[in-house]
């Protein structure tokens, strides 16, 4: 099931109710999707997130809520789907493929974050996220809000 938190509101224009970024975490675990959450909220984040692959698409499939989704943060390592093939049926997509993707695992394996990368991936982080991870990620939510100033940009 996804669920959703709100932060304080941001001077910039986002698409999103509150002016803030909105970010769909994606973990199958409880601890890790709660550190993302927190962290991501005391950055100016609205969080919502999801326990799997298939509830995320879920959740990004309910057109009203895709439009406002500004980047996905999802873990590689998941029971049923990975992270990786999240990543491909958001790239898929076209209602979702504007949508940056980063993948986070606690495994340091070169091959898989090479795959993760040209399979679309904007940044593979390795677990534990960092307050400096999440400053990169800014520059991902940034790029996509730029790139949809003044464009018809999935409803922002």
């Amino acid at each position: 099931m996804a669920s959703s938190s709100s932060s304080s509101s941001s001077a910039r224009l986002w698409g999103d109710e509150g002016g803030v970024p909105h970010v769909l975490a994606v973990d199958d675990s409880l601890i890790d999707r709660k550190f993302v959450e927190n962290l991501l909220r005391n950055s100016s984040c609205r969080v919502t997130t999801a326990e799997s692959g298939p509830k995320a698409l879920e959740y990004l499939r309910q057109d009203a809520k895709a439009s406002k989704v500004n980047l996905i943060i999802t873990d590689y390592q998941m029971p049923g789907m990975t992270g990786y093939d999240l990543l491909k049926k958001v790239k898929e997509s076209s209602a979702l493929r504007e949508i940056p993707v980063v993948i986070m695992s606690s495994e340091n394996v070169p091959t898989r974050i090479n795959r993760c990368l040209e399979g679309g991936a904007e940044e593979f982080i390795l677990k534990p996220l960092q307050p400096s991870d999440v400053k990169r990620l800014w520059g991902h939510i940034t790029k996509l809000n730029q790139a949809c100033a003044g464009k018809q940009c999935r409803g922002r």
